[in-house]
């Protein structure tokens, strides 16, 4: 955990990133040139919820280790090859060191894929996660004033839940949302606020 009224930690390069993204290597990198940069394609969206649901009660590090492994087990998370899994995968996956052996975990990464193709006769999974975007986005200046929830995610939530997808809670989902750019909780003297191109500083 982060000392709550934790600001920006300033690194070595001299630029400003929250704490978690301050000395861990592979956080780091992930900080700069991944997290809160717009994903709009519906395989990226998949895998960004596929993960999230993983990450539940788990660190990000955690999940993030793992990810190439995750996505050599689940096909790189191609929804029609998922959404075709049978309980031998399930037991197949249960069986690979390589990710995160959980039961319910791994059923829901196969409903997501069947509910994300069910999602196209209805606009695709991407505009319907995009629909929930706020009219504004936090401007926190220390890790305690970072949300967890919000309105929107508790409602994409249960829209979701609705479509059939599973391990979708609200907080998940805003852990979606941060990650994917539709709200921007970089701290407002980061280096990458305002860089999504979606909330500009």
């Amino acid at each position: 955990m982060v000392p709550a009224g934790t600001g920006s930690v300033i690194g070595d390069d001299g630029l400003a990133r929250p704490p978690w993204a301050a000395v861990d290597p592979m956080l780091r990198a992930y900080y700069d040139t991944e997290w809160g940069l717009p994903v709009r394609d519906e395989q990226g969206l998949y895998e960004r919820i596929s993960l999230e649901a993983f990450q539940a009660g788990l660190s990000w590090a955690t999940i993030l280790r793992k990810r190439p492994a995750f996505r050599t087990a689940f096909h790189d998370f191609h929804p029609e090859t998922v959404a075709a899994f049978t309980e031998a995968d399930v037991e197949r996956l249960l069986l690979d060191t390589g990710i995160v052996r959980n039961r319910l975990k791994i059923r829901a990464a196969i409903t997501n894929a069947r509910a994300t193709i069910a999602l196209r006769d209805d606009g695709g999974l991407v505009d319907f996660v995009w629909g929930f975007r706020p009219e504004s986005t936090p401007e926190p200046t220390t890790h305690e004033e970072v949300p967890t929830t919000s309105a929107e995610s508790v409602a994409l939530s249960k829209a979701l839940r609705k479509r059939g997808f599973a391990f979708v809670g609200p907080t998940t989902m805003y852990a979606l949302m941060e990650a994917i750019g539709i709200v921007d909780t970089h701290l407002v003297d980061s280096h990458r606020r305002g860089t999504s191109g979606i909330w500009t500083r």
